[in-house]
């Protein structure tokens, strides 16, 4: 069972580590939104991770085969919620005008708002974001086929999803903690411009989805 769990944590790790949208956004949110809800946010990542590494390991590769008639739908979704995603954080920054040219701020209203807001909406947003992806399912099955140490019983596949889940959720909540330590560290007006910055990363992904729809 052993190995079986290392090749899991490998494959949690190997899905979770490479930067994308899911990253940006858990970092953003603490940032924005501080650790509790940033880390509602990796959590429900993670969950997203260890629901397709189950699904793999039970299903193997059979599961590209039924998910090719549906990943320009799932892709279409995809789209559409990062730029709803990304429109609302910016949508969220107020502008001072300050009258020295300052950097724009959050008003302290906003910003104790934001961190009221309800985790589990995070953790099911976030859940539902990274189901969205395709490339997560084909992934695990992918690995399930060419990882022997995984073996074929039902205690290596379970160390093996385990091994997945844990993985994906220390990197997700590392992430959320280096954005809820920024919070906490920057200047409003380069909190901002992060912020900012983030958001317009997560338009590039989308519009790099996008493309590929066209393609």
């Amino acid at each position: 069972m052993i190995p079986a769990l290392l090749a899991g944590a490998a494959a949690g790790y190997g899905i979770a580590i490479p930067v994308g949208a899911i990253a940006i956004l858990i970092v953003e949110t603490g940032l924005r939104r501080g650790f509790r809800l940033a880390a509602a946010a990796g959590t429900g990542a993670a969950f997203a991770d260890g629901i397709y590494a189950l699904v793999a390991a039970a299903f193997g590769a059979a599961l590209a085969g039924v998910l090719t008639p549906f990943e320009t739908s799932l892709r279409v979704l995809a789209v559409v919620l990062l730029v709803a995603i990304a429109l609302r954080g910016l949508r969220g920054l107020r502008t001072a005008g300050a009258a020295q040219g300052e950097p724009a701020s959050i008003p302290a209203d906003v910003e104790a708002a934001e961190r009221r807001g309800s985790a589990p909406r995070t953790f099911a947003v976030f859940l539902g974001i990274t189901l969205l992806n395709p490339v997560t399912v084909t992934y695990f099955a992918a690995l399930i086929l060419g990882l022997t140490a995984t073996g074929a019983g039902p205690a290596e596949k379970v160390a093996f999803v385990t091994g997945a889940f844990l993985a994906s959720l220390s990197w997700q909540l590392l992430l959320a903690g280096v954005g809820a330590f920024l919070h906490r560290r920057l200047s409003p007006g380069l909190r901002v411009g992060v912020i900012v910055l983030g958001n317009a990363i997560i338009l590039l992904f989308a519009a790099v989805i996008a493309a590929g729809l066209v393609a």
